[in-house]
């Protein structure tokens, strides 16, 4: 299975993982570990300054097991995302993020304008840029043409477990995959099966958040979508059967004889 290149860095997994909603850190380091990322994502606004005797977020993880991707999920605004990223920067000392500008409070859906003008000021900064988005193609390719290092559609609103509501749309971006960066299909699902199913769209890369930590068992459904994305991913390199209008049998029938009919008595 080929592996996945983000920003010139070679990753094994293609499942990104999210570490908010879990019961305590241990459960979410035993998650993490079941998923086989590589890559999770932080919030900075949940990232707190560590005190004696008390582990924070940022304490609780394996710095030489995962890539900590900061990202900017509740800005409302391009310049509080800009806030929030500089200061992931600073806290992390990684250049990536995940870019999320989200005014709506209702569905969570990011703003398209704010978002393009955080990532133009971004990237000039020299910020590897993942951005969250809707599944917009047009916006895609912009962003693109920025040098934003992903891009990031939601698959359904975030944490609604609605699953591949948005197939039509993720189909496009992967007609035009030739002109994106790997595209990485963010929020909404519920079962591994939907992961898997992304992948086979197309999609380089599913990150999953919700769906693992709300789980009844989180540990057993991080290892269900490590499988469902390896399984996606080795289907379509595999390329699948045509689809055809009509049935096709599996047995040729060339060569058989057939019955002959009972003549009358």
């Amino acid at each position: 299975m080929n592996a996945l290149i983000i920003a010139g860095q070679r990753l094994n997994s293609r499942l990104l993982v999210g570490t908010g909603k879990y019961r305590d850190f241990t459960l979410m380091r035993e998650a993490l570990e079941a998923s086989g990322a590589e890559v999770v994502t932080v919030s900075i606004r949940r990232v707190e300054a560590k005190a004696p005797g008390h582990q924070g977020l940022l304490e609780a993880l394996d710095w030489q097991r995962y890539r900590v991707l900061p990202n900017t999920a509740g800005a409302r605004t391009a310049a509080e995302a800009l806030r929030l990223a500089r200061l992931g920067r600073a806290l992390t000392g990684s250049d990536w993020v995940k870019l999320e500008v989200i005014p709506d409070p209702t569905y969570l859906l990011p703003d398209p304008v704010e978002t393009w003008h955080a990532a133009e000021i971004l990237v000039q900064e020299g910020f590897v840029v993942l951005p969250y988005i809707a599944p917009d193609p047009v916006l895609a390719q912009r962003l693109a043409r920025l040098g934003c290092a992903t891009v990031m559609p939601l698959a359904a609103p975030i944490g609604s477990g609605q699953g591949l509501r948005n197939r039509a749309m993720l189909e496009i971006f992967a007609q035009q995959r030739a002109h994106l960066p790997p595209i990485v299909v963010d929020a909404g699902l519920r079962w591994p099966s939907e992961a898997a199913g992304a992948i086979e769209l197309g999609a380089d890369a599913v990150l999953v958040n919700t769906a693992i930590a709300e789980a009844q068992d989180p540990v057993a459904m991080a290892a269900a979508f490590r499988l469902a994305v390896e399984a996606g991913r080795r289907a379509y390199e595999a390329g699948p059967m045509p689809e055809r209008p009509t049935a096709s049998p599996s047995s040729p029938a060339q060569g058989v004889p057939l019955p002959q009919p009972e003549l009358p008595l």
